[in-house]
């Protein structure tokens, strides 16, 4: 069946520090609450359990996903709520001992007691479920099962997918051999292909207007983690990296605003070291605000929400001067990889390790560069293959449950790679390449089936148990 996949499905904004243990919940919490009201049953709601299961729980409190079920039960919006001020809800909320459902309805809640952690215990359909239960006025029970299968998205228990990834579109695509014959079928490039097929959700305008706010919160996390300074909550006492680096290779430049810093990058020159730590700065500055609970863009997860960002403003600070153009058609480009891999794999850590965030956001990033760079439509597809392929078999292991060792420099890390990726491409004969961009795929898929659960986001393995938070700690 073909499955049609928007670009604002594979960007969304949100809040980090992970897309499928916080902005999944969280969005699954506000559809709770929606299935209660639809249902005409949140008024009479006398009280509310959450219960984490698999990934989920083993993982949830570093990655905040107690928190997110709470903002979302709250009727809380991700793209918009003011991320300052989360501390300061959760906390009245656990003091008073109530939660408002939707922002209407207040009934008792404690979360201490009311939000179970089943670390021993996994759903059969994916390691990241949660289920909400209420009990209404009439002494009955309701229950709602969700699945967060990563970078945002989220799966309801025995229901059909959304009307809008059923959307018959001018060129469907569900591989990359579909995506490269309807570009050698047409002549188009990769992003002419994606723009009309957005075509078939917006006006062409609407498109253009959401890509670029898109990049614009990217922009906006680049430049607030380059000038924020402390340390990473969580109990790791990670120590922010990306103001210091920022501070020291701007060389003392005076600038006022977002703009006149972007200037003050550029006018430092093209020097290798210097291009190479202004991406790892980039990439840094991203993920620091997302282990922040700082407001990101799942690119296409939030693990793994530095890279596009840090590629793209690569792209626009040393090859392209910042061209709107360029913007849209790096972002399309990039967003039909991202749908090629999660229709064909996975883009959650949960299921796949590490090489389905940070492997699948370096070829999407790889792939941008090369056809913004000029790359023919083979090539833009090698590209992504390349970044792939170099990351095969990368495992999830985060210290603590954290979103912050290894994640942090895995972005930068990726971003590294998916340069090299686009240049080798451009520098190469696709026709003479031994591995397509769908063999990598489906490789992906089968070494994610064959890895171990404890390389899986749950913390059981890895970097996870040479280092314990508990050791980090003193």
């Amino acid at each position: 069946m073909h499955q049609s996949i928007s670009v604002f499905d594979m960007f969304k904004i949100g809040v980090g520090p992970s897309s499928s243990h916080t902005l999944g919940p969280w969005k699954a919490g506000r559809m709770f609450c929606q299935f209660l009201q639809d249902h005409q049953l949140l008024s009479g709601v006398r009280s509310i359990r959450i219960i984490l299961f698999g990934s989920l729980a083993k993982t949830g409190k570093g990655h905040g996903t107690d928190i997110a079920v709470q903002l979302g039960l709250s009727g809380e919006d991700p793209v918009s709520f003011d991320v300052n001020t989360i501390g300061e809800r959760i906390r009245d909320i656990a003091t008073r001992k109530h939660i408002f459902l939707g922002g209407l309805h207040e009934v008792p809640f404690d979360p201490q007691i009311d939000i179970e952690f089943l670390t021993t215990e996994s759903l059969p359909y994916h390691p990241n479920g949660l289920s909400f239960l209420a009990e209404v006025n009439n002494g009955e029970h309701v229950s709602q099962t969700y699945y967060s299968v990563g970078g945002g998205f989220i799966e309801q228990e025995n229901k059909l997918p959304e009307k809008s990834s059923q959307k018959e579109l001018p060129f469907p695509i569900n591989t990359a051999k579909d995506l490269l014959h309807w570009c050698m079928k047409t002549g188009m490039s990769v992003s002419e292909i994606v723009w009309e097929n957005e075509s078939s959700w917006r006006t062409e305008s609407a498109t253009k207007e959401g890509v670029l706010q898109i990049w614009s919160v990217m922009k906006e996390s680049i430049y607030l983690g380059c000038h924020t300074e402390g340390t990473l909550p969580g109990g790791l006492q990670v120590r922010r990296r990306a103001k210091d680096l920022n501070h020291r290779l701007i060389g003392g430049i005076p600038y006022n605003n977002q703009q006149e810093w972007q200037d003050a990058i550029t006018r430092g020159g093209k020097d290798f070291r210097y291009t190479i730590d202004w991406v790892s700065c980039f990439a840094l500055a991203v993920n620091e605000q997302n282990a922040s609970f700082g407001r990101v863009v799942t690119a296409p997860t939030n693990g793994a929400a530095g890279v596009i960002p840090a590629v793209l403003q690569y792209l626009i600070s040393f090859c392209e001067n910042n061209a709107e153009d360029k913007v849209i058609q790096f972002l399309l480009t990039a967003s039909e990889i991202g749908s090629i891999f999660k229709k064909g794999a996975t883009i959650s850590a949960a299921m796949g390790g590490c090489q389905a965030e940070i492997g699948v956001s370096s070829a999407m990033a790889a792939a941008a560069l090369c056809e913004c760079l000029g790359g023919t439509q083979r090539q833009v597809l090698m590209a992504a293959e390349i970044a792939m392929e170099h990351h095969l078999g990368l495992t999830c292991d985060p210290i603590g449950g954290l979103v912050q060792i290894p994640c942090i420099e895995r972005n930068s890390m990726g971003a590294i790679k998916a340069i090299t990726a686009a240049q080798l491409a451009l520098q190469s004969a696709p026709d003479f390449a031994k591995v397509s961009l769908d063999a990598v795929i489906k490789t992906m898929w089968e070494t994610a089936r064959d890895m171990s659960s404890k390389y899986k986001e749950t913390s059981d393995g890895g970097l996870a148990q040479q280092i314990p938070l508990s050791l980090s700690e003193c």
